[in-house]
């Protein structure tokens, strides 16, 4: 009941709690209509004020004038019924008024100069210095393009007041300023102390991050730009009275080619298009949008739906239509209003921006909504160092030939490009290019190459058979040959399973299929050397222009025949792969043979890269068993077949896997610049195939051991996103979580927290196992209580304790996380659920006992208690204390992970901090020396929690009870004694608390 105005006042006190948004913006007006009830109007004063404050932060900038005249009257009628704070407050909101005015367009120029011009005569009655009148002044310049120039420096030249802007937000509009004029570096200079969070307040960093992204891409500056988009707009999402900022978080999307990114935000932020009470906000917002549409129409996209305003599903050239019109709307009437055209230039300047990168900024975020693929027309966007494909198609065929019979990973691009145009009709067969079903094998082989490259094994040895088919119809044996083995070298051979897995027959049966496969290969052998020793073919298939020398027909049979080795090869160390671990010796002994037998035969025929892969194989082998000398020998070696090849294109693959071995020998130096090498020609030479993602991963985990962890976070970002791009949810996950380690341990929580969130949405959770999301979200709610966000944290913690408790066989993750979520439910100041949590967390420490975790959980509790009841809590304080006495006293000895010196040492420091709160000194300097004590015991690990100890112990013996002579012997010798620990910081804080206490 809000009948008196004590009822009201706490009911203004709960609102007050709560977060901007609509539950507090209603319960506001209904608390003014209330508090107008009282004949004394104070309480009505502070309703209006929390009122103003409603609509201020969740841009109801129409609504906020008309509060502010309610409460200057009030000012004019009864200044003493105004507190000294809710007198500051009139004028200070003095320069919310004008802002509001200046942002709907229904307000003439005229009423906003008036109204900086009372602004002004009552801040010259109340003699307030003229600094916030002038930075009014320029902002009305900077929105209509007048006299800016001039309001700039009355304003800048001006020492500041008590009622100037907050100290973060004059620094965002000097930086606004600064960015206008086209000085990007200069404004990321003078926005850095809001970035690096040296000033602040309820509006920043977020408004100031928005704000840079644009210029931090202009600037090259990449890696900033990417964390100040992901910690900005977690701060601004959703949020009505940050739409402007929204809309610069979209248009960054735009610039740094994350337009899936885009349409995310986009979804995220649907309520936006609905918020219209501050029109030149909403007109920003709606910019952003623009852009975003406009960006993806353009690219042959317009059919892709997208999220626009509720009521109706929207695609993006329906929604662009839609912005454009409301948008165009909105700049006419401020235009007309101000009479010039300021604000629709800076809408046109925007809307004319381009992306300024020539691929995608890796965010390292999992986005659900993906950027639309180019359309099937256009051309696909490659390196300058991929080779052009030929527009005439007998040039195009003969070059992929060409490329083939060099195993030059670029022809990959020609071959699909054939394909297309035999698909599309754009072109017909020419006989210039020989047998039509030369080509038709051709383009066979290529598809069962990707089938297989993509694990498709079973559909690869079908196209493959199909080529040795076609090959073998018009009179190619030897490259019929080669298909076939290939074919059967990708046949699937079951792995053994271990007892108990399979039964005995089917074990059986997978030992048949192995050797039915090893006896087809060794079947070749004899048909490849047949082949080999033949007189060269004098069919001629290929017609006049294609026919080739005797000597590339030799070449052409010497690879046929090494195809064979190299596919008996390929399928023994498959074999090894579903050993397990520990293949069984036959299996080991059957590679070693083909291996040799591949190695030896490259040689005797001279070509080298076989011999490089028979190197390679052997390598790979080698480090699996630890033998890592050798396999670096083998690769050093490999690569220099490759050089003596002519082959440069082949070495991006043993590059990486001797850059792996190098990383387990701790090389990192080393292996970070061959993994370099490795990708750049990879790009060089147009390697679709090449495992990119895995080999940023390696660079970037390589990098992070350097230091290096700005780059450590670009590769791994860029891992994740390839990762994505190749449907390899899991893979792509366990990179994300790589990378929050790399930010958490780097202080970067914010950041970690936005890609953890990323990782844990709905539609990307569905796509892993419910372990890795467990495990994503664990690390989210710490992040987020490191954060200080504790309700999200706890909300977090409920929900991984809802997904872990049927784990039955974790017993020991469901005691973790019932703490945890205990702990955080209190921090959240949800005290009713946080005891319930506490039983449970007992409950499942008695199945699965955890004896530190409780301990820290009962000290947390009585820390938590005491802050949040005061002298009042003491009692349930230590009673949570003496439960972790009881527990630490009930542990047996040599129990794992519980060290008992340090378990009681951190109880009687709790309990001292707790008695000290309750102004209980002589009883709380007795539990800290208890502490210092038990630390004692614990050697040189005790040192550091023993000299925080004696701290308190000296703050308590001095402030509390003045024996300063006492606390000063105590900390002087505490203080050596840390120097002689080698702990100088901990020595130079107790140093520093007795010069303060010899001062006195």
């Amino acid at each position: 009941m809000l009948d008196t105005p004590e009822a009201v006042v706490e009911a203004l006190r709960e609102n007050h709690d709560r977060p901007h948004g609509m539950q507090r913006t209603v319960a506001a007006e209904e608390l003014v209509e209330a508090a107008g009830q009282f004949e004394k109007p104070d309480v009505l004063v502070t309703a209006l004020l929390e009122l103003m404050t409603a609509y201020e932060f969740t841009g109801e900038y129409r609504k906020s004038p008309v509060v502010f005249g309610r409460l200057l009257k009030l000012w004019d009628e009864s200044p003493e019924e105004f507190s000294e704070w809710e007198a500051h407050q009139i004028y200070w909101r003095f320069k919310w008024v004008a802002t509001s005015l200046l942002d709907v367009p229904e307000v003439p120029l005229a009423s906003i100069h008036g109204w900086i011009d009372e602004m002004r005569r009552r801040y010259e009655k109340a003699e307030h210095g003229m600094q916030p009148v002038a930075a009014m002044r320029y902002h009305v310049a900077s929105h209509t393009g007048v006299g800016v120039a001039d309001a700039y420096d009355l304003w800048v030249t001006r020492p500041r007041t008590e009622l100037s802007d907050c100290e973060a937000c004059e620094t965002r509009h000097l930086a606004s300023h600064q960015i206008d004029g086209g000085a990007d570096t200069t404004a990321l200079d003078t926005l850095r102390p809001v970035l690096d969070g040296a000033i602040g307040c309820a509006e920043e960093p977020q408004m100031s991050q928005a704000l840079a992204l644009a210029a931090l891409l202009r600037t090259g500056r990449l890696d900033e730009a990417r964390s100040q988009h992901l910690t900005g707009y977690r701060r601004v999402r959703g949020n009505t009275g940050m739409q402007a900022w929204v809309g610069r978080h979209l248009e960054f999307c735009v610039l740094s080619r994350n337009e899936g990114r885009g349409l995310e935000i986009l979804a995220e932020n649907r309520p936006l298009f609905e918020a219209t009470g501050a029109p030149h906000a909403h007109l920003d917002f709606l910019t952003g949008v623009e852009l975003l549409l406009a960006r993806i129409v353009e690219d042959g996209h317009p059919d892709t739906v997208v999220a626009g305003p509720p009521g109706r599903n929207w695609t993006a050239d329906e929604l662009l239509a839609h912005v454009r019109a409301e948008a165009d709307r909105l700049t006419a009437a401020f235009d007309a209003r101000n009479g010039t055209s300021a604000v629709g230039e800076r809408r046109r300047e925007r809307l004319a921006q381009r992306p300024l990168l020539d691929a995608p900024l890796p965010l390292g975020l999992r986005t659900s909504v993906a950027r639309p693929a180019a359309p099937a027309a256009a051309p696909v966007a490659v390196s300058a160092a991929v080779v052009e494909v030929p527009e005439d198609f007998v040039a195009l065929v003969r070059e992929a030939r060409r490329m083939a019979n060099s195993g030059h990973p670029g022809d990959t691009r020609l071959w699909n490009r054939i394909a297309e145009r035999l698909a599309d009709g754009s072109t017909v067969h020419d006989d210039r290019i020989g047998p039509e079903e030369l080509l038709r094998a051709e383009l066979a082989e290529q598809r069962a190459g990707e089938l297989a490259m993509g694990d498709r094994d079973d559909e690869a040895t079908v196209e493959m058979r199909r080529a040795a088919e076609l090959y073998e119809r018009i009179g190619m044996p030897w490259q019929a040959l080669s298909a076939r083995a290939r074919g059967l070298a990708w046949t699937n051979q079951p792995a053994e399973e271990e007892d108990g897995g399979e039964t005995g027959a089917s074990v059986e049966a997978v030992r048949l299929d192995a050797d039915a496969l090893r006896d087809a290969l060794d079947a070749l052998l004899p048909e490849a050397e047949k082949l080999r020793s033949e007189a060269p073919f004098t069919g001629e298939p290929l017609g006049a222009a294609e026919a080739a020398s005797g000597e590339d027909l030799e070449q052409e049979r010497k690879l046929a025949y090494l195809a064979v080795f190299y596919s008996r090869t390929y399928a023994a160390y498959r074999e090894l792969g579903r050993g397990g671990p520990e293949p069984s010796p036959a299996a080991l002994a059957r590679f070693e043979t083909c291996v040799r037998a591949l190695r030896a035969e490259a040689e005797r025929l001279a070509v080298p890269h076989q011999v490089a892969n028979a190197r390679q194989f052997a390598a790979d082998v080698a480090a699996r068993h630890g033998d890592f000398a050798h396999a670096e020998a083998e690769l050093r070696a490999a690569l220099q077949d490759l050089e003596a090849a002519g082959r440069p294109w082949r070495a991006p693959r043993p590059r990486a896997l001797l850059a792996q071995i190098l990383l387990a020998q701790e090389r990192q130096a080393e292996a970070v610049d061959l993994l370099h090498q490795a990708l750049a020609d990879a790009v060089r030479y147009d390697d679709v195939d090449f495992p990119v993602a895995p080999t940023y991963a390696m660079l970037g985990h390589a990098v992070s051991h350097l230091g290096d962890f700005a780059g450590a976070v670009r590769h791994l970002s860029e891992a994740a996103t390839r990762y994505d791009q190749a449907g390899e949810a899991e893979e792509a996950a366990d990179v994300r979580l790589q990378l929050v380690d790399v930010l958490m341990r780097t202080g970067q929580h914010a950041d970690g927290v936005a890609v953890l969130e990323s990782l844990v949405a709905e539609e990307s959770a569905a796509a892993l196992n419910e372990r890795m999301v467990a495990q994503a979200r664990l690390t989210l709610a710490r992040g987020l209580r490191e954060l200080e966000e504790y309700l999200p944290s706890a909300e977090e913690f409920v929900r991984l304790a809802d997904a872990t408790a049927g784990w039955e066989d974790d017993a020991p993750i469901q005691t973790m996380v019932a703490a945890d979520t205990a702990i955080a439910l209190a921090l959240a100041d949800r005290w009713d659920a946080a005891g319930t949590a506490y039983g449970r967390a007992l409950a499942a420490h008695a199945k699965a006992p955890n004896p530190s975790l409780m301990a820290h959980m009962m000290c947390e509790f009585a820390r938590l208690v005491m802050n949040e009841q005061g002298p009042e809590g003491l009692e349930t304080a230590l009673r949570h204390l003496a439960e972790a006495d009881a527990l630490a006293d009930a542990v047996p000895a040599g129990t794992e992970d519980f060290v008992p010196w340090f378990e009681r040492g951190t109880v009687h420091y709790r309990r001292a901090r707790v008695l000290a709160q309750a102004e209980r000194p002589e009883e709380a300097l007795a539990a800290a020396e208890a502490a210092v004590l038990s630390h004692e015991q614990g050697g040189e690990d005790g040192e550091t929690p023993r000299a925080e100890a004696v701290r308190v112990a000296a703050l308590i013996e001095g402030n509390m009870l003045g024996r300063y002579k006492e606390a000063i012997a105590r900390l002087t010798t505490a203080a050596a004694r840390c120097r002689k620990a080698g702990l100088p910081e901990a020595a130079q804080i107790l140093d520093a608390l007795r010069q303060d206490y010899m001062s006195r």
